[in-house]
């Protein structure tokens, strides 16, 4: 079949800069769509196209017009799902007939949200077999009359879905075919990380996360479980990212098994790859094996994200975060020991009052964090935060759901939160070491 995967456009709205002119907190990122090309890895027998709107966002009627694709599919995070919903309309009038899919992370956490008309089927899941066992019906059924694959459900428009569980098994990783890197190779200059310099690829070692943070939309794509791939399958992956310099460990926790983090580190080493990485790991993994970490940085890890999140034990405990602030302190300094770079993330909460902005501010000026990264309290359907704040949600637009703006009321007057959090983060990024 002749196959169209879409990758959406930088999407999301800013409040701090709608309502007051605060241009510094939004925040635009691109990287290569390596779920689209972990999708593409699995339909050998077909034609399949990837377009990156975040490259090329007027791309898609010409697309369209050229290609005249049998199956849509689109992938999308929460504050794209609007968008998502737009595309999925423009290639329904364009093409009526072709099958519009839709998957991704929202689509794993709240798929209802996509149970629309324009939309035919939705995949909840790593979708890597999936897809492939749908495209496959697809092609011997015209009518479509047959019962979708575990993990993928027929839109109902009007009428709720069937209840859909995530399908995220060891099989569904479907390691003996690697991502299509080939399919947006066109677009490969264009994946850079700027504050570096550098051009970067992705490659995913593990899918999921073994802890369960409230605020983490992770969970939904695995159902909770933590999958890993096989050292050799992420051996041959980044050779096939040839003359990519950096490698970026997309997962969500790189270090999430220690005996196989162990391995893929000793494999590194003595692979000689010639490369820099940068990976997730936990602040108290850092902590209670500086060993593996002296390991990594031999086989040539540059730097490290860290969700510290806060410094203050009561917030890491109400986002059961599952750390101490005593921890992220030494974390801090044993990497800094090692001479990793270290990229931290936190998270203010729109309750934060003058104090809170104070003393993360002065936290952030003390230690040696070379790139913080701070992002606010944000209840993403389907987690845990969002049941927890559901009654407190002002604004339930998802073009909103950035990670930079406030959903919830603010503590302080809204237009001070913003200026505060501006300021923080100009202060931030002053004493950055990157």
């Amino acid at each position: 079949m002749n196959i169209l995967l879409v990758n959406p456009p930088n999407s999301g709205r800013s409040i701090p800069e709608e309502r007051y002119g605060i241009t510094s907190l939004k925040q635009i990122f691109r990287g290569e769509p390596l779920a689209l090309e972990e999708l593409a890895g699995n339909l050998v027998d077909h034609d399949v196209i990837i377009l990156d709107l975040k490259v090329e966002p007027e791309g898609l009627a010409a697309q369209l017009d050229d290609q005249r694709p049998d199956v849509v599919g689109i992938t999308g995070v929460t504050c794209e799902a609007n968008t998502v919903l737009q595309l999925a309309a423009q290639v329904k009038r364009r093409l009526p007939s072709t099958c519009l899919v839709v998957g991704g992370i929202h689509a794993s956490n709240d798929p209802e949200f996509f149970n629309r008309p324009d939309v035919d089927y939705i995949v909840c899941g790593l979708g890597k077999k999936s897809f492939a066992e749908l495209v496959g019906q697809l092609a011997i059924s015209a009518d479509r009359e047959f019962t979708p694959p575990p993990g993928i459900a027929r839109t109902t428009p009007g009428r709720p879905l069937r209840a859909l569980a995530s399908r995220a098994t060891q099989p569904d990783l479907v390691e003996d075919r690697p991502p299509a890197y080939h399919l947006v190779q066109r677009y490969r200059p264009h994946y850079r990380l700027e504050t570096l310099g550098i051009t970067m690829g992705f490659v995913a070692s593990a899918f999921g996360c073994p802890h369960r943070c409230s605020f983490c939309s992770v969970q939904g794509q695995t159902g909770g479980r933590y999958l890993a791939k096989s050292v050799a399958t992420v051996l041959r992956d980044i050779t096939l990212l040839d003359g990519v310099p950096v490698i970026r460990f997309v997962d969500a926790n790189t270090f999430g098994d220690m005996r196989r983090a162990e391995e893929l580190g000793r494999a590194l080493l003595a692979g000689s790859f010639a490369r820099h990485y940068l990976a997730d790991i936990r602040a108290d993994t850092v902590v209670r094996h500086p060993e593996l970490l002296a390991l990594w940085k031999q086989a040539g890890l540059r730097a490290v994200i860290i969700g510290f999140e806060d410094v203050v034990d009561a917030n890491l405990q109400a986002m059961n975060k599952g750390t101490q602030a005593q921890a992220n302190r030494e974390a801090v300094a044993l990497l800094k020991e090692l001479g990793i770079t270290i990229v931290g993330d936190f998270i203010i909460s729109p309750d934060y009052d003058e104090d809170d902005f104070a003393r993360l501010e002065d936290y952030l000026a003390e230690t040696a964090i070379d790139l913080p990264m701070i992002t606010v309290l944000t209840p993403l359907p389907g987690t845990d935060l969002h049941r927890q704040l559901a009654p407190r949600i002002v604004n339930s637009d998802l073009d909103y759901y950035t990670l930079t703006n406030a959903v919830t009321r603010t503590r302080l007057a809204e237009e001070q939160f913003y200026i505060r959090y501006a300021q923080l983060l100009a202060n931030a990024h002053q004493h950055a070491r990157i």
